[in-house]
């Protein structure tokens, strides 16, 4: 049976053609999937015009909607003013059971919070975390949470710990994943006292495969396969990489700009395959974890690429039934 997977076409900067893109080339890389690609039916339409015409048209089927919740605009606020937006009309399409998952580019906030409340926590999750899969020299690590919990406590980094040593299982193939805790030192007395609480709950918990803490530059020395904290401090940690990993490249680019022709294109040509290997768009979306269904969410820069990873990490995640395992792993630990 094939997948479905319901798409907002009208989120993120390059919404809709990047986001119709996208979906066509998840269809013709994956043949096995249906996507429901919701928002304003005219804009679709057009963009899918303006597509190739070798795509399979009878599996992306588009549910009209005349409302887009703003980027600025609060959970709250989306909640109570967007009833009709794409956003709340994929996520009703899973809770009926006509949607596998929902992915979106757009507002983050609201896309958590509407995900929350009409899909509800799985059993034993107080808190649901975003998790993201963040590509570094030694290889890939998952940072969780980055922004759906900025006042966590003790017990849902504990949850963040067994989900996101869940995914990093099922979905990157890791087995055994370290977690490490982020905090101010590698002593188990450093930090706040919410990482101090931490520290003692995953140590006590034999399932977990727990290192102990990690500092903010051990987390790219090959230190650990997981990163905990609130989503605080991990939403700063992703758009500080993202903003240092974007700049260093700029930087080296215009510094070869006056360096003779050859010596140029070798530069260009190592750092390119150097970005191609730390692009987020690799990793497409970071899961909602902890949430009965499945929601991914997209950066707001995402393009067809990412867009099209998204979909493929979707369709992992519902194959390989990481809800199921969340939910066995979960219930193991308390």
């Amino acid at each position: 049976m094939a997948v479905r997977i319901a798409v907002d076409a009208m989120g993120g900067d390059f919404a809709p053609h990047a986001i119709v893109q996208g979906v066509v080339l998840a269809t013709s890389e994956h043949p096995d999937i249906e996507v429901l690609l919701v928002g304003e039916e005219t804009s679709i339409e057009a963009s899918l015009a303006s597509e190739p015409t070798d795509f399979d048209r009878s599996r992306i089927v588009i549910i009209h909607t005349d409302e887009v919740i703003p980027m600025d605009a609060a959970p709250v606020e989306a909640l109570r003013k967007y009833k009709n937006a794409s956003m709340v009309r994929m996520a009703a399409l899973c809770k009926q059971g006509e949607a596998d998952a929902m992915i979106s580019a757009g507002n983050t906030g609201a896309l958590a919070a509407i995900a929350q409340l009409t899909l509800k926590p799985l059993p034993q999750v107080k808190r649901p975390g975003i998790a993201v899969i963040i590509p570094s020299f030694h290889g890939p690590f998952v940072l969780c949470d980055v922004g759906a919990n900025i006042q966590a406590k003790p017990q849902h980094l504990h949850e963040y710990a067994i989900m996101a040593g869940v995914f990093a299982e099922r979905l990157l193939g890791i087995e055994k994943p370290r977690v490490a805790l982020i905090s101010t030192g590698e002593e188990s007395g450093k930090g706040t006292g919410l990482i101090k609480q931490t520290f003692e709950i995953l140590s006590q918990d034999s399932s977990l495969n727990f290192v102990g803490n990690a500092e903010g530059r051990e987390l790219f020395e090959d230190r650990c396969d997981v990163a905990i904290c609130d989503g605080f401090v991990g939403n700063i940690i992703l758009k500080f990489v993202e903003g240092l990993a974007e700049g260093f490249v700029r930087t080296i680019k215009r510094e070869v700009e006056d360096e003779p022709e050859e010596i140029r294109g070798k530069f260009l040509s190592a750092i390119d395959r150097v970005w191609a290997r730390h692009d987020y768009s690799l990793y497409g979306g970071a899961p909602l974890l902890g949430i009965n269904g499945v929601c991914i969410i997209c950066h707001g820069r995402s393009n067809q690429y990412a867009v099209s990873n998204a979909i493929g990490v979707a369709k992992q995640f519902v194959e390989r039934d990481i809800n199921g395992a969340l939910v066995k792993r979960l219930s193991l630990a308390n």
